[in-house]
């Protein structure tokens, strides 16, 4: 008699653990492909839940687009010898008569040793007048004085230095080998060349970004666009300020994967399958191969293109459902691109729900036994 009410009492406890196990929940990394569904805009959620397939894959593939704009790529090649506001220049001036317009009495020869670029780029020669010096070379600052002088004395002859001065100028910044300020020299007027005096970038071309600011202006390009595209290879000007530094985008990895973390692109264009591998793919013990989601907010015109609709507005929350055991569910997951702040779940397949119930109940029985054993 003694036995049976052991027994009874041990079935009441497992009895009573089942329900307290039932209520409780099992412990889980996320939601069951079931639960997602059900919170989908057809079951009165927030969210439409959407089949991957190549219409999809084509509305959504949205590439960050980078480029300089046209003011920056129509800029000409300027040289290192390039006058600015604020230089000094030495000017010689040969005349080829004895009694000169600017030598003294006993020469041919007028010395000015330090003649100042004004704030708006202007110098004062005698007999020449008024000249806008900034922006030229000594070069071409030489031909101009000879041409005004021309009709003053006889054949001149016009030599012209910069005897203070910094002349053109870009800063360099960010993953760089050597950041600083570099004058735009004869060999380094391009943004590659410039980049090349500056140790190249120290971090992996594939996300690297360059950013060029010139006054109100800027752009950004991909580092390896810019040996792909020769017209990105732009001219520099003085004052240019160049940025190179890592793409920062990254997306989320939850639920059954070799790992869960937030990981950064390591290309310009991601794959959901890829985006599965970089995070050791999906844990044969647990995923479920059915239940691949990625879940993003659209913009309107990307949500109404999906959904064949045109009466969205603002941004809407999406689940993209991936069914990798579909005779072309690979081939979806290769072709479906990942973008910036999304989230890739993968759902425990159904019989892990099971397996733990089942241990939940074992180890429940077990204790049940021993209480049973301590009693008796």
């Amino acid at each position: 008699m003694k036995r049976q009410e052991f027994r009874r009492a041990r079935v009441l406890v497992l009895m009573v653990l089942v329900a307290s196990l039932a209520a409780c929940g099992l412990p889980r990394s996320g939601p069951s492909k079931k639960e997602i569904f059900a919170g989908s805009v057809q079951k009165q959620g927030d969210a439409f839940v959407v089949d991957v397939n190549d219409r999809v894959t084509r509305a959504t593939a949205l590439v960050p687009s980078l480029g300089f704009p046209s003011a920056l790529k129509k800029a000409g090649l300027v040289g290192s010898d390039v006058i600015n506001p604020g230089d000094t220049l030495g000017l010689t001036i040969y005349e080829n008569v004895d009694d000169g317009l600017l030598a003294g009495p006993t020469g041919n020869v007028s010395n000015l040793s330090e003649v100042q670029v004004d704030g708006s780029g202007n110098i004062f020669i005698p007999y020449a007048g008024r000249i806008h010096a900034a922006g030229n070379t000594p070069e071409r600052l030489r031909q101009i004085i000879t041409e005004k002088l021309d009709a003053q004395t006889p054949d001149p002859q016009v030599m012209v230095r910069r005897v203070a001065g910094n002349g053109a100028t870009v800063s360099l910044a960010g993953s760089v080998a050597a950041q600083g300020v570099y004058p735009i020299e004869r060999p380094t007027r391009t943004l590659s060349a410039m980049l090349a005096q500056a140790g190249g970038v120290t971090i992996p071309p594939e996300v690297a970004q360059i950013t060029l600011i010139r006054g109100d202006k800027r752009g950004k390009i991909w580092f390896r666009d810019l040996y792909d595209n020769p017209e990105l290879d732009i001219a520099l000007r003085d004052g240019d300020r160049i940025l190179v530094e890592e793409d920062t985008r990254a997306f989320t990895a939850l639920g059954a994967t070799g790992a869960q973390n937030r990981v950064q692109f390591q290309s310009q264009t991601l794959s959901a399958l890829e985006a599965i591998a970089r995070v050791g793919g999906l844990r044969t013990s647990l995923a479920d191969p059915t239940g691949v989601f990625v879940l993003r907010n659209e913009p309107a015109e990307i949500a109404n293109a999906v959904l064949g609709r045109n009466d969205l507005q603002g941004d809407q929350r999406f689940v993209y459902v991936l069914d990798l055991t579909q005779p072309n569910g690979m081939f979806e997951a290769r072709d479906f691109l990942i973008r910036d702040g999304d989230t890739v779940y993968v759902t425990e397949a159904p019989f892990v729900q099971w397996q733990k119930t089942l241990s939940a109940i074992t180890g429940t029985a077990s204790s049940a036994d021993s209480l049973a054993s301590i009693g008796q």
